[in-house]
């Protein structure tokens, strides 16, 4: 048994070390540079990375250990989705496994996952709704240097009302059901609400989602009415103040979002259903969209499968889905903060950077969609300090694609070269 131990042991650091390269200290050159903050694209530029940090220059290039050569390619900051769904993807299988698998199958698709997320590019992402235990448990393997990964913020199980996008037992037989409440996620009342936002800090989240409005992807009639009354809204967001989190709404419809909104959310994710006033609203709170336009896509085009959702889904994503892009466009149009979000584990892991070309088609530059992934999703992720650019200080978080995704965001999907708080596990 020992020796299998060992062997065992060994073959995961293999399977690890030819993606990872390690260096103390590293000198990286690029043929060019995406900087967030001036918007604008830089000639040639030298990058000193110490400690898995852009560094002093002067200092660091005394001590460099290792020096790459990124003279062919364009460099940016690591990308950041600001929605994704590590433990699953989407499959007509999706709604029988909830009751085939255990907590360990979807923790080892999540490593699969992340994998490929970071490979694509995504040195970061925040990861809204799991079961509350394993994305907390990636994202502590992942620091830990365990396994491959972007860094990870994790809301732990959104937060719902009974019969609400996010109750668990949503399509279950009657007597599975149940009555889950404020520990399982599921709330009804103000003093629920607070129990489950301290449940939430309890078990190592680092912010909260909230399920504002039903979903497309639920077992349950609507997609989009309101589901939370504004006294629970209220308390949601007092408690999560106290404990420095920040609250994600997932939203379709335009009244959740009104009430989310007035309670002082941080962020509405799809913003499907939006109308002038929810827009207003935003942009007087500095409340931020995160499109989701890539989800949307993908719902749409499987609901012409027969049999891919379930019936009482399939007229949701039909309906829904197209929606997304006309409502971007207007929120663009009508200058709402956005960062990007994805909501992957709907479409799959690793096309993440496809939401770029959507966002582009539909109304935004190419460095706005750009900055939306950098500089506004580390604000979003109150994490401008360490994320989000090119910035001495920063964690040496750069990835890199042949040619300039300026004049061809598409370019984006095909990232060549990726390095996390000065690792490069993709070269």
């Amino acid at each position: 048994m020992k020796k299998t131990l060992i062997a065992l042991g060994l073959c995961l650091s293999c399977s690890l070390s030819p993606n990872t390269l390690f260096a103390a200290n590293v000198v990286l050159k690029c043929g060019a540079s995406i900087d967030v903050d001036a918007e604008r694209l830089t000639g040639p530029r030298t990058y000193y990375i110490s400690d898995g940090r852009i560094a002093d220059n002067l200092e660091s290039a005394a001590a460099a250990s290792q020096t790459i050569d990124l003279s062919d390619f364009t460099c940016l900051p690591g990308l950041i989705d600001m929605h994704v769904h590590l433990t699953s993807q989407s499959s007509p299988r999706s709604y029988i496994e909830g009751f085939t698998k255990n907590t360990a199958d979807y923790a080892f698709r999540a490593a699969s996952y992340a994998k490929v997320t970071l490979e694509a590019g995504f040195t970061t992402v925040r990861n809204l709704g799991d079961d509350g235990t394993v994305t907390k448990s990636l994202r502590d393997a992942v620091s830990q240097g365990l396994l491959p990964g972007p860094r990870i913020f994790t809301s732990g199980k959104s937060l719902a009302t009974t019969g609400g996008h996010a109750d668990p037992t949503n399509g279950h037989r009657a007597d599975l059901m149940g009555d889950p409440h404020a520990k399982d996620g599921v709330i009804n009342g103000a003093d629920e609400a607070r129990k489950a936002v301290r449940q939430r800090y309890k078990e190592g989240a680092n912010l909260i989602k909230i399920t504002a409005t039903g979903g497309v992807l639920s077992t349950a009639k609507s997609g989009q009415n309101p589901q939370f009354m504004d006294d629970e809204l209220e308390a949601i967001i007092a408690a999560a103040k106290d404990y420095g989190f920040k609250v994600a709404a997932h939203a379709h419809g335009a009244e959740g979002m009104k009430r989310a909104i007035r309670a002082g959310i941080d962020s509405v994710e799809h913003g499907t259903l939006m109308d002038d006033e929810v827009r207003r609203l935003m942009k007087k709170n500095g409340t931020y969209l995160v499109p989701t336009i890539l989800a949307g896509e993908f719902v749409a085009e499987k609901a012409k499968i027969d049999g891919y959702f379930p019936e009482i889904v399939r007229p949701k994503a039909a309906a829904i889905g197209p929606q997304l892009k006309d409502n971007f466009k207007k929120a663009v149009e009508a200058g709402v903060k956005i960062a990007f979000g994805t909501d992957s584990g709907v479409s799959a892991h690793g096309d993440n950077a496809q939401e770029f070309k959507l966002m582009v088609d539909n109304g935004m530059t190419a460095m706005q969609a750009i900055v939306s992934a950098t500089k506004n999703a580390a604000d979003l992720l109150d994490e401008t300090e360490n994320l989000g650019s090119l910035t001495n200080g920063k964690y040496a978080d750069i990835v890199a694609v042949k040619g300039n995704p300026l004049e061809d965001i598409s370019l984006l999907e095909n990232i060549s070269f990726v390095m996390k708080g000065g690792e490069v596990f993709k070269q």
